[in-house]
């Protein structure tokens, strides 16, 4: 049996699954406590962990037994992968399992957005009643959704809105060639300037890397048609906020969901004060029930395969 230490949230039944083969501690709070985690890691060989714990080189070589990192989501911005290639630990993400949860995110608020009904709900709620100003809103319907990264989840994304009627196009530095064929369908590739011409939505799925550190800054984010919405369920770091701001106050962008921020847990969001057309969460568009269960169980196989059990 092998040690695992589990760092933040898993589902009832992974741990099961996980205990089931080894000597597991569950501390889901220990995240908060640095000094705590790096005393647990001796002899650990497995740690599994979401994004807020920190994996770092302090952790790493708390345990010179560690096998593998089992990430409890697709983001590895907080695990030093290099740090962890140069010891032949392996690193393990929960590819997919969230797909339909943020894909659901994602369409759901590209209608609400189109529609204008946070806008319409906040002034029916003073009692002004914008019926007229409201009917000038467009359908979703025969829309285009720019799809600015086109993995698994970019993918799922296009199966959904490609029901509700929309044309998607994508934007991929990784695929090559004109089109992408999925089911019953195929999507556009597109340069990224001609994607965001072109695009009424869209919705962000980069990963961050030194590359995509604020791409959506103020030159990129004039690039898009004018009026468009902008959906970031991707990472906070990839939009330069501040720029944004500018551009949903000056109507240049016309509505905005931020799921992701470039500090997190967000704490100060005082510069979106005002602006009407806009969805902020505290990064939930992948954490449903049912994801939570997929992404758990995932990571709790696949670390018991990787340990040979």
């Amino acid at each position: 049996m092998s040690n695992i230490l589990i760092s933040e949230f898993i589902t009832s039944q992974a741990l099961d699954t996980l205990r089931s083969k080894h000597d597991v501690t569950y501390e889901p709070e220990m995240y908060k406590d640095r000094t705590a985690l790096i005393a647990a890691m001796q002899n650990v060989e497995a740690l599994i962990v979401r994004n807020l714990t920190q994996v770092n080189e302090e952790v790493l070589i708390a345990s010179t037994n560690l096998k593998v990192v089992g990430r409890l989501g697709v983001g590895l911005e907080n695990i030093e992968l290099p740090a962890c290639a140069k010891r032949n630990i392996k690193v393990i993400p929960a590819t997919g399992a969230n797909a339909e949860s943020v894909a659901e995110y994602v369409v759901g608020a590209a209608v609400a957005l189109t529609r204008g009904f946070i806008p319409a709900t906040m002034a029916t709620l003073k009692g002004i009643w914008p019926r007229p100003r409201f009917s000038g809103y467009h359908e979703f319907l025969g829309q285009t959704l720019g799809i600015v990264g086109f993995g698994s989840i970019g993918r799922v994304v296009a199966k959904k809105a490609h029901a509700f009627g929309l044309q998607c196009v994508a934007y991929d530095p990784m695929l090559s060639g004109d089109s992408l064929a999925l089911e019953g369908f195929s999507v556009p590739l597109l340069k990224l300037n001609d994607l965001l011409a072109r695009s009424d939505s869209v919705s962000l799925h980069l990963p961050y890397l030194p590359e995509t550190k604020n791409l959506f800054d103020g030159v990129m984010l004039d690039l898009m048609k004018e009026g468009a919405c902008l959906i970031n369920t991707a990472r906070g770091g990839i939009v330069d906020e501040l720029a944004l701001v500018e551009r949903l106050r000056s109507g240049k962008i016309g509505g905005a969901a931020i799921d992701v921020f470039s500090t997190e847990p967000a704490k100060d969001l005082s510069h979106f004060s005002g602006i009407e057309n806009l969805i902020l969460t505290p990064h939930i568009a992948g954490i449903t029930h049912e994801s939570n269960d997929r992404v758990s169980q995932m990571i709790a196989v696949e670390v018991n395969r990787y340990l040979g059990v």
